[in-house]
This record gives structure tokens, C-alpha cells and sequence, in this order.
């Protein structure tokens, strides 16, 4: 926690400069501005493919370089001021929290260990991703996420295919699944603080949630079921005295309770209304999100003391994966700020063009080109400042947009979740679940291979969907 506190107190320091700097305005930004953002999603795809060792090593360095290349300049060209209540504010206001709930979620799932011998069929796995798809909306796409995939793998470390296995798993339980309910994906919390009743997604995109997930579930069965009758794909299929029959059970069962209390922190920090805030470098932090944090820090260390060591063994748990999404996601938020600034222009800014392709000609919204614009966009953005922007482009009225526009407002939210299983940025858990999946010795698709794949699954179910539901 100490690496967490240090750059807090640098940035306190600087308050007093940070605090007169004005926000960025998107609408005289140039699109140049994006080209660090792009150089590390460019490095994210074609480095582990042109440098796999290089990158394996110094993947870390290279989000560094990336984000100085953006500060650097900015601070140059706008005043150290302006730059720095940027980085301020990516670091107080969203990074810090998306890693220390993500570590929180990482060390509590990574906790539990699901004993029994699951052996990789068809059925199974279905069951299990069809069981993920159900537990997204209530802990989250990151916590089923984080729960479901060792144990997944697990199943399958007889077989010889299993990246499918893991890519579907990424479309329907770490994106598809979190979209019932306000704590299943970030996009929806932030509609659900907006004034979005908590049950309005369940009621309105239900028809939508169950028809893509459906159908992927159904896609997957078939694949896996040819994959699993090819010759050679089960390594072992005799019983042997390590994979006899055994039965079903948990080990780490303490970490149910502190996965709930993670639950409950983050549900609290959004009700939670309190008009006692500091200022961090110009930054204000809430007492709700200050207790929240303190909280998420104190589940992690509790699962980490209350946690057997056999289970850990068990569970082949090393912080490895969470430190490479903690280091690329770190550029990724710096890298992201003058993007969102200047979608956040709207028809003012360099993005304009897609913010008026929304509209109809009389004014009125068009639902079908607010999914595709909001879920174009997080599937390479952050999906919660995104699903912001055209909720507000829509009118940013939760009143209007639940009854009148309920529509528009169905067609945002599905795009901000379904959409970002396009990349394996386009959502927290995606990269995580890769990470280790490729620990765990799954070679996994490259970025744009993951892209193929998500291409030819996922976007002719988006075109129906639009055709059906928008």
C-alpha cells in the first residue's frame, strides 16, 4: 500500500498549482493528441507478436514511455498545471480506485478454491459459463470473472483446444453477463448515481441480455462439442488415483463473506450521499469513495491473513496477472485523458461527426446508431465515461430517458456492455482473464486474433440485435 500512498502525497504537494488549472477543453484539442493512446493500444497488439521477450520484460517501461509522451508535450504546450490536475485526476479520481478494487476482487476470488474433479466437457462448460453469465449481474463482471476462471481452466488442462473455451468465456461472463443490474458493469453504476432506477436495465434489455447471451451459449456448445470429438483432444481419459471421482466442495469458504463485503462497499459508495470531501491536488474525494477504498484495502489484507496457504498453492495464485493489467491500465488511463476530453466536446470537438451521427434529421434520438457509436467507442475507450457521454448527448434527464426515450437509454447501456467484449481492452476483466489464462500455459489469441474471433462471433449478433431490439 505504500506504493499507493506515495504518489497521493506527491501529488498533495503540488495542490495549490494543481488546483488553479482549468479543465481540458476537447474542443481545441487536435486529433494528434490521441496518438499516445493509440500507440499503446498499437503496442498492446503487435509487441507480444514482433517482441514477445522484449515485451514480456519491459511491457511496463512501454506504458511509461507512452504516457510521458502524452504529459510531457501536454505540460509543454498547456503549463504544468493543466497537465498535472490531468494526471491528478486520473490517478485520485479512477485509477487508484479501478486497482484497488480489482486487486480486492483478484485476491478475494483468488482465495477460493473449488475442489472436485470437473473434467472439460461440452455440458460443463456451458454450465459453468452459463452460470458466470448469472452471477455477473450480481458481483460483477470482474468478480465472476475472477471466480469462475481458474477453476474453468482447471477443468480443461486435459484438453487440447482451450483458448475458445476462454474467448467465450470473456464475451459472456466478463461483458454479456454484468448487464442486468447496476453492479454488474462500471457503465450502468454510473447511469444507476445519474438516477437510473436499480432495476431498470433488468427490465428493459433483458430481451436483449438473454438473446445474445442465449445464442452465444448455444454457439459455444456446438463448437466445443466438435472440438471435444476431434482425435487427440483429451489428453487423459482414464481415471487414474489423482483424478478419481471426488466430490464437489470449497476451500477458502471465509472469502464468500469478504466478496460480499466488497459487494456491499461499492453498492455503499454510490448510495452513500455525504457532503464531507477533500481536495487531492484539485481533485475532490468523497468521504463514501475515501471509506469504500479504505474498506476494499482492509478485505484484500483480511483474505490475504484469513486465507490457508494450501489454497493459494491450490489455486496456482501469484500477483503476476494483476500486475500487468495494474501497469498497462496505468498508461492506458493517462493516455485516455485527452480522447475523452475531446469526446466529451461533443459537436464542438474533433469527434463531433460521431456524437451528430446519433441524431435524426427532426432532432429525435436514434436508438440504433447510439448502440453502435457507445459501443464502437468502449470497445477501445473506458466504457463508463463513454456510456456518460451519450447519456448526457441524449438529454442526461434519467426521467426522460427511462419513459420517452427508453429506447435510446436501452440501446447506450447495451452498447457500453455488450461492446466492450470487442477487445481485449474494451472491459477490466477481459486482459485479466487473459493474463491468466497465458500463466496458466493457455495460448491465447493475439489482440487482433482475439479481434477475429470477436469479428466473426460477436458483431453479426450485434447487427441482429439491432435489427431486432434497436
Amino acid at each position: 500500500m505504500k506504493t499507493l500512498r506515495t504518489p497521493l502525497l506527491a501529488l498533495a504537494g503540488m495542490a495549490p498549482a494543481l488546483a488553479l488549472a482549468a479543465d481540458i477543453d476537447g474542443s481545441q484539442l487536435s486529433v494528434l493528441w490521441g496518438v499516445p493512446f493509440a500507440g499503446i493500444l498499437l503496442s498492446i497488439a503487435l509487441m507480444p507478436l514482433l517482441a514477445p521477450v522484449f515485451w514480456h520484460h519491459h511491457f511496463g517501461k512501454v506504458a511509461a514511455g507512452w504516457a510521458l509522451a502524452f504529459l510531457l508535450p501536454f505540460a509543454a504546450v498547456f503549463g504544468p498545471g493543466a497537465a498535472g490536475a490531468g494526471l491528478a485526476h486520473a490517478l485520485v479520481a479512477e485509477y487508484i480506485p479501478f486497482v484497488i478494487l480489482l486487486t480486492a476482487l483478484f485476491t478475494v476470488a483468488g482465495g477460493i478454491y473449488i475442489r472436485g474433479n470437473l473434467h472439460g466437457s461440452p455440458l460443463l462448460n456451458t454450465g459453468i459459463l452459463a452460470i458466470g453469465a448469472v452471477l455477473a449481474s450480481f458481483m460483477g463482471t470482474t468478480g465472476a470473472s475472477m471466480l469462475l476462471i481458474r477453476p474453468l481452466i482447471r477443468a480443461n488442462d486435459n484438453r487440447k483446444h482451450v483458448a475458445h473455451v476462454v474467448v467465450f468465456f470473456i464475451f459472456i461472463v466478463s461483458n454479456a453477463g454484468g448487464s442486468l443490474t447496476p453492479l454488474g458493469d462500471p457503465p450502468l453504476f454510473l447511469g444507476f448515481l445519474k438516477g437510473v432506477d436499480f432495476f431498470w436495465t433488468v427490465r428493459h434489455i433483458f430481451p436483449e441480455t438473454l438473446f445474445l447471451v442465449g445464442v452465444l451459449l448455444a454457439l459455444f456448445f456446438v463448437l466445443d462439442t466438435w472440438f471435444y470429438r476431434q482425435a487427440g483432444e483429451v489428453g487423459r481419459s482414464d481415471p487414474t488415483p489423482d483424478t478419481a471421482p471426488q466430490a464437489l466442495g470449497f476451500d477458502g469458504k471465509v472469502n464468500f463473506m469478504l466478496l460480499l463485503a466488497v459487494v456491499a462497499l461499492v453498492l455503499m459508495s454510490g448510495l452513500w450521499k455525504s457532503p464531507v470531501e477533500w481536495s487531492i491536488a484539485g481533485t475532490p474525494v468523497g468521504l463514501p469513495g475515501l471509506v469504500r477504498d479504505v474498506g476494499l484495502i482492509a478485505v484484500t489484507l483480511a483474505s490475504l491473513a484469513l486465507t490457508p496457504r494450501q489454497v493459494h498453492e491450490d489455486n496456482q495464485f501469484n500477483w503476476g496477472p494483476m500486475q500487468e493489467v495494474a501497469k498497462l491500465f496505468a498508461g492506458i488511463f493517462l493516455t485516455i485523458i485527452p480522447v475523452i476530453a475531446m469526446l466529451k466536446a461533443g459537436v464542438n470537438g474533433p469527434f463531433g461527426a460521431i456524437v451528430s451521427a446519433v441524431t435524426h434529421a427532426d432532432g429525435s434520438p436514434d436508438p440504433a446508431m447510439y448502440f453502435w457509436a457507445t459501443g464502437a467507442l468502449s470497445s477501445f475507450l473506458d466504457n463508463a465515461p463513454t456510456y456518460l457521454v451519450f447519456f448526457n448527448t441524449a438529454g442526461g434527464d434519467p426521467a426522460t430517458l427511462m419513459t420517452t426515450h427508453a429506447a435510446t437509454l436501452a440501446a447506450i447501456s447495451a452498447g457500453a456492455v455488450f461492446m466492450g467484449a470487442n477487445t481485449y481492452i474494451g472491459n477490466a476483466p477481459n486482459l485479466m482473464v487473459k493474463a491468466i489464462a497465458e500463466d496458466r500455459g493457455v495460448k491465447m489469441p493475439s489482440f487482433f486474433g482475439y479481434m477475429l474471433w470477436s469479428g466473426a462471433v460477436l458483431v453479426p449478433l450485434f447487427i441482429a440485435m439491432t435489427f431486432l431490439f434497436f
